[in-house]
């Protein structure tokens, strides 16, 4: 097998002419017949026992040529794509034979997409703003609020009557018409008002009642509302008040601290939420400055990205979406007729995001190519390690699954993401410079993550490593 000729078509476009000798093109065939011999039916003969020879002379060797070439065909596109030093996407290949014999051989053609000449702009010493983390009291006092009123009682009321915020606890009875209706009607249920959990009109009416009380309310049906005999229609209620409840808020002091966190004290949890806040908010201020050197490095790439690379990526997200919503007992399927949207109509919304992490993994490689950035043996292990523990998996099982050669390529681009980093100018500021023409920076973010957690779909390459474990 060799590559006989490279002859370019277009932009990232080459076709390949390859040719597969007479003699590997016989063992082709003989394998395609031992593969199938056992379907041959020749009379005089068993099922599967006719000789190679007699099944020759009846069908000849042209029954066997379809997968023989199928069996060679991998290899033979691979040493030529090898041979020809292209750095193909893995994309379908247009395919065109040329002549196939037993005494001749194969010679076939295949067109592919190769990877983009991109060139980028300046990535060193680009400049960025970082938010100064503030955390204000304020912003803890609302937490710890949360926290009092998760661990908040219910407390009876009994001197006063029903207000808003209130749970009652009540018997109702639906009529139209003066019939009662289906579905009307509860003793014991426990509303709180306010809630909006009854149709209009309902809670408010209750209001002012005191425990004890029977009494009627009017209301009226919304017109949307799911029981078509009741939409838009009027109804009375006939309620009777058991019970009125409040919610009664601790104390916010050290008992309370105490019941809601290993502190013993209300300044201890609160200078633990501080520093938590603190963090989270540096980080994010961080995350934020880095977007926005992605977005500079993708606003400067210059080349023709063939549409197979932006597909490949998008279908790749649906992909991943798809595995989330597996995660959570879901299925796409089920969530797009849900959501009323089509596949392709979902893919779009992807596209944005797509095309920035397309273009920054270029940027990122061309950085890689530059300042020849590699992944030491070091790098990898610790990888293969951190997704181990992710993925509650064997080390020795991950790297099974995962090909080192790939994995190294992913973390050489998180490298890169540190280079450029560390090459860049971050000014802190108080409140960041508003932009003439503010970067996307949804889909810049998306693309940081994605580049950061490697963008050889990291997802998608740890199903397969829980699947190899399966087996």
């Amino acid at each position: 097998m060799s590559l006989k000729e490279t002859k370019k078509l277009g932009t990232n476009r080459y076709e390949l002419e390859i040719t597969i000798d007479a003699q590997k093109f016989g063992e082709a065939i003989r394998k395609a017949f031992d593969q199938q011999k056992d379907k041959i039916n020749i009379p005089g003969f068993r099922k599967g026992k006719a000789p190679y020879a007699m099944v020759m002379k009846m069908y000849g060797e042209e029954a066997f040529f379809e997968e023989a070439l199928n069996i060679l065909y991998p290899e033979a596109v691979d040493e030529a794509i090898n041979e020809s030093g292209l750095k193909v996407i893995n994309d379908k290949m247009d395919f065109d034979m040329v002549s196939i014999s037993k005494e001749e051989g194969v010679d076939f053609k295949v067109a592919v997409t190769t990877y983009p000449e991109i060139e980028i702009g300046e990535y060193k010493g680009l400049k960025a703003e970082k938010v100064k983390a503030v955390v204000e009291d304020s912003e803890i006092d609302a937490q710890i609020k949360g926290m009092a009123e998760r661990n908040a009682r219910m407390v009876s009321v009994e001197d006063r009557a029903a207000a808003m915020g209130d749970t009652v606890v009540i018997d109702f009875e639906g009529f139209k018409d003066g019939v009662a209706f289906d579905g009307g009607k509860a003793e014991g249920h426990t509303l709180e008002l306010g809630s909006g959990s009854f149709i209009p009109g309902f809670e408010e009416q209750i209001v002012g009642k005191n425990i004890g009380d029977e009494f009627e309310i009017n209301v009226t049906f919304p017109e949307e509302y799911g029981a078509e005999e009741l939409a838009g229609k009027e109804a009375v209620f006939k309620i009777k008040l058991h019970e009125i409840k409040l919610r009664e808020l601790p104390a916010i002091d050290d008992e309370l601290a105490k019941d809601v966190s290993e502190f013993d004290t209300l300044e201890e949890l609160k200078a633990d939420l501080k520093a938590k806040a603190l963090e989270q908010k540096t980080k994010f201020a961080e995350e934020e400055a880095e977007n926005d050197l992605v977005q500079q490095i993708v606003d400067s790439i210059k080349g023709e990205i063939p549409e197979a690379m932006f597909e490949s990526r998008l279908n790749q997200s649906v992909e991943e979406f798809g595995y989330r919503l597996q995660m959570q007992g879901l299925d796409l399927q089920t969530y797009l007729k849900y959501s009323n949207t089509s596949l392709e109509d979902f893919k779009k919304t992807f596209r944005p995001q797509a095309e920035s992490q397309v273009k920054f993994r270029l940027a990122l490689e061309k950085i890689v190519e530059l300042e020849k950035i590699e992944a030491t043996e070091e790098d990898l292990n610790a990888r293969f390690e951190e997704m181990a523990k992710q993925y509650n998996m064997e080390v020795d099982a991950v790297k099974k699954a995962i090909p080192a050669e790939e994995l190294a390529k992913d973390v050489a681009v998180g490298k890169a993401i540190d280079f450029v980093k560390e090459n860049a100018v971050i000014t802190e500021v108080e409140k960041k410079t508003e932009k003439k023409a503010p970067a996307k920076k949804s889909t810049a973010k998306k693309t940081t993550s994605t580049a950061k957690k490697t963008t050889t779909a990291k997802k998608t390459t740890a199903k397969k490593a829980e699947e190899k474990t399966e087996e």
